[in-house]
């Protein structure tokens, strides 16, 4: 039986970004769900391997307005009880952070990120990012760190920017699955957030993805094959 991976997604998007390209590469079947367009989340099976929840446009205090998002965070509590490796990107660390009862809310003083920024260990040691680490970012709302978690990486304008739960959960809110094109294609959106404060201009997107985007990716791909080459664990 192939080992697959579940990728929930949140907008109709080509399958171009790089969990998606190293995933697959690395010989995982790749099962793609889309819950805002009515499919249904089954329970993991034996044969899941990993799950990673993507970004998206809708927000954890809007489920009211997007209902999937409940089912979703639901589907993902059973993956946790059940020990899946679980990667939450953006939107997917925001309902990760959300599910394990931590606050999700927008900037207290209206700031949203959208662009390349610097992401940072912490200076206790922990090495999750090398130095000089920039990372797509693409968001109005940031996560607190849920109790019991433990802190992976820091910003300055939206603190939290990683965390682990247990040895197979991990938040992240920047974007390391974003390649140009795809960077390409949010700054041709037409809500693209250009006037909120915080976010950069199109020419300094530009120049730190020259300067920045490779290592990023270098990062991801190493740190995907690590996390998905966990031992299985049979909890059915």
């Amino acid at each position: 039986m192939t080992a697959k991976i579940v990728l929930v997604e949140h907008h109709d998007e080509p399958h171009d970004d790089l969990a998606c390209a190293f995933l697959g590469r690395k010989g995982f079947s790749l099962e793609w769900r889309r819950p805002f367009a009515g499919d249904v989340l089954e329970p993991p099976g034996p044969d899941t391997a990993g799950v990673v929840v993507l970004g998206g446009a809708a927000n954890v205090d809007q489920m009211d307005q997007f209902d999937y998002l409940l089912d979703e965070a639901r589907w993902m509590e059973t993956c946790l009880h059940r020990e899946i490796p679980l990667l939450g990107l953006c939107l997917g660390g925001q309902l990760l952070a959300h599910i394990l009862g931590a606050q999700v809310a927008p900037h207290a003083e209206g700031i949203e990120e959208f662009g390349l920024y610097p992401v940072h260990a912490l200076s206790d040691g922990t090495d999750f990012v090398p130095e000089n680490f920039h990372a797509v970012q693409f968001h109005s709302r940031g996560f607190d760190i849920p109790n019991g978690a433990q802190v992976l990486a820091h910003g300055a304008l939206f603190p939290n920017q990683a965390f682990r739960y247990g040895k197979r959960a991990i938040g992240i809110q920047f974007h390391p699955e974003c390649t140009l094109p795809i960077l390409h294609r949010w700054q041709a959106l037409a809500d693209a957030p250009w006037d909120k404060p915080g976010t950069q201009t199109r020419d300094q997107q530009d120049r730190l993805a020259a300067q920045h985007l490779a290592a990023t990716h270098h990062w991801f791909e190493q740190f995907l094959d690590t996390f998905f080459d966990l031992p299985a664990v049979d909890a059915f």
